[in-house]
């Protein structure tokens, strides 16, 4: 009778961890296709970390790109410029760079050139900043004088087009080239009577030094007839042919988190503090203000959204470059940039402020 009535407890017991044990099995089954559904993406910055690329941090915090099937790595990078070769040549998968760059590639190289799929920056931001008591007060007075920037960087990339449009002579212009930290440094101390760069990545790089924006002065190249697009998601063909949902997801993803961070601009420079601890948060907040205020608020989004492109204004900007560099082929607008992964429109920001 004992042993009858241990077994009666025992059986139920049993069952009930039989019942657990193929539950557990279960749910690993269920995981395991999740897990191997994760698909790595290498993304490069256009730069160090600052405070307008809070929105790639928050969609990552916030498993905006987790949710997407995606598992994000996220670089610093080295330029605007820089960003598109690195995906050609397949060491990234995504690039947050300049659209310029890559319809200079296109040109050159059709069949290696990525695309774009989620246009930011819709003002043009390149500009050459002097001191605000320089004799140069028009691009005709760069003539004589010397002009430096970081080699990848976008606006001298694309200086030989502002010549030919502004109509100056670019032989008579002496380049050097520096590294992105001495910058400011180099045109404060007369080193250089000029920089490249964009507008609110020198005022506020001078401004962490220092330098009141009031010691400065900018000759735009949008002032001049370049009123051309910039920073975009770029990606791979390859990626694009392969896995079209993950780039539909990836875009997603940031979208979301540009939406988070136009509602919680604090909460943005917040994410990249939490990757760059040594940033100045109030700099960096004043500077996520200027970029959305200066080279994200075209008056074209209120009808197209941020992330599209007016197709016409596009050509035209293909047409500039190619004529003003003489460009050995003119991309087409769909060699450049595909709306085919782009959220409905009404997901889109419409507006900034």
């Amino acid at each position: 009778m004992p042993h009858r009535h241990v077994s009666s407890l025992l059986r139920p017991r049993a069952k009930q961890l039989l019942s657990v044990l193929l539950a557990v099995v279960g749910c690993a089954m269920v995981s395991a296709p999740f897990a191997q559904a994760q698909t790595k993406l290498k993304m490069v910055l256009n730069w160090k970390y600052q405070g307008p690329q809070g929105w790639f941090f928050l969609a990552d915090d916030r498993g905006y790109f987790k949710a997407e099937g995606l598992d994000m790595v996220i670089d610093q990078g080295n330029g605007s410029g820089a960003g598109v070769p690195l995906v050609a040549n397949g060491a990234y998968d995504v690039a947050f760079g300049d659209l310029n760059a890559l319809i200079e590639l296109a040109a050159k190289k059709p069949d290696d050139a990525p695309i774009a799929v989620y246009v930011m920056y819709n003002r043009p931001p390149f500009t050459v900043a002097v001191k605000a008591d320089s004799p140069i007060k028009s691009p005709k007075d760069f003539e004589g004088k010397t002009l430096g920037g970081a080699a990848n960087d976008g606006a001298l990339k694309l200086f030989p087009a502002f010549c030919k449009i502004a109509e100056i002579d670019c032989d008579k212009v002496k380049i050097t080239n520096m590294q992105p930290n001495l910058r400011e440094q180099m045109l404060m101390q007369g080193q250089v009577d000029g920089v490249f760069g964009y507008v609110n990545t020198i005022r506020f790089s001078a401004k962490l030094m220092g330098v009141d924006d009031s010691k400065l002065r900018y000759i735009n190249y949008g002032d001049y007839g370049m009123d051309l697009y910039s920073n975009a998601i770029i990606v791979s063909k390859k990626l694009v042919k392969e896995k079209p949902e993950a780039v539909k997801g990836l875009v997603r993803a940031i979208n979301k988190g540009l939406e988070d961070a136009l509602k919680d601009p604090a909460a943005a420079v917040a994410a990249v503090a939490k990757r760059e601890p040594l940033i100045q948060i109030p700099v960096e907040r004043e500077r996520f203000d200027a970029t959305l205020k200066d080279e994200m608020n075209h008056p074209e989004i209120a009808t197209i959204g941020l992330g599209n492109v007016d197709m016409d204004r596009l050509k035209k900007s293909i047409d500039i470059l190619v004529m003003a560099e003489n460009l050995p082929h003119t991309p087409t607008v769909a060699e450049i940039f595909t709306p085919a992964f782009l959220p409905p429109s009404s997901d889109l920001p419409h507006k900034l402020f």
